[in-house]
């Protein structure tokens, strides 16, 4: 019998999953989101060749990148991770930033693909996360300021 098995779940199959149940203690972006560009080599650069930015085979969406830290990864080396976002014209976050350069962000349409990272015998079972986007600024409330700072903005809305 020359029969061929197929596996249960293809090599690349991105599973959705809800942001909070990745990341229970949110993302902190570092830096901008950016186009995700093909490699180009010295000679096409030399000879002027556009740089061309991504498509994902899977949703024919440009790939934008960013860099993230998640802060509650207890080991150091995984804390911060690159990004893929996938949409036709670049995502910007709602968030301000907390500190020049950092700002935290929550994202929608989450998928997970997993892979194996690592280098030589140093490998592990990771996930390559992509997102559709960012997700709306949470209210005040929502973000987690003290019940000083929101009775102080009650007071102050009451007032006026």
């Amino acid at each position: 019998m020359a029969e061929r098995f197929k596996m249960a779940i293809a090599k690349g199959h991105r599973f959705e999953i809800e942001f909070d149940v990745a990341f229970p203690h949110g993302l902190v972006l570092v830096g901008e989101v950016a186009p995700d560009t093909e490699y180009q080599s010295k000679e096409d650069r030399a000879s002027g060749r556009p740089v061309r930015q991504r498509i994902d085979e899977t949703t024919g969406k440009r790939q934008w990148k960013g860099t993230v830290t998640d802060p509650g990864e207890t080991n150091p080396k995984r804390a911060s991770f690159p990004i893929t976002l996938l949409a036709d014209v670049q995502p910007v976050p709602t968030t301000a930033e907390a500190l020049p350069g950092m700002r935290p962000i929550e994202l929608e349409g989450v998928t997970a693909e997993p892979k194996v990272m690592g280098q030589g015998e140093y490998k592990y079972q990771g996930f390559a996360f992509r997102a559709t986007g960012f997700k709306a600024a949470k209210s005040p409330a929502a973000t987690g300021k003290s019940a000083r700072s929101e009775s102080t903005n009650d007071t102050a809305t009451k007032a006026a």
